[in-house]
């Protein structure tokens, strides 16, 4: 895949949102990290949906899914304002899951594309593997 200059890259689990964005070309993929966002937890209903199943009712899941809408509100605000132009997010499995049922209309039709996968931990060498591996 080619991430064209500027596009930012979402790096997300239940419990942290890495921003990097590119700062080469499309050519040659060179990630900088951003200051990670500082997300308000206004979304603590995101989760009750689950809070009924008994497989899904612990505090836990239901912090992540906060989490993870409250991320997706901080990626809806900058690809709306133009802050975003370019969108590539690397997510676990239920966070991506919990992200799209978020995702505004203007943040789907700048997402270039998704991988499922734990990376929150990753180098930022190891990330760049990670995205640029066929």
């Amino acid at each position: 895949m080619q991430y064209p200059y500027g596009t930012t890259i979402a790096v997300a689990d239940g419990e942290t949102l890495r921003i990097l964005r590119n700062a080469g070309d499309e050519a040659h993929l060179r990630l900088e990290e951003l200051a990670e966002p500082h997300l308000h937890g206004h979304n603590k209903g995101s989760g009750l949906r689950h809070h009924s199943s008994t497989t899904n009712h612990d505090a836990s899941r239901l912090r992540e899914d906060s989490f993870a809408s409250a991320a997706a509100d901080w990626l809806n605000e900058r690809t709306i304002s133009g802050e975003i132009e370019r969108l590539f997010i690397v997510a676990t499995p239920k966070t991506l899951g919990e992200l799209r049922r978020h995702y505004h209309k203007t943040l789907e039709a700048r997402l270039l594309g998704e991988l499922i996968g734990e990376h929150t931990g990753d180098s930022l060498a190891h990330l760049h593997e990670v995205l640029v591996a066929p």
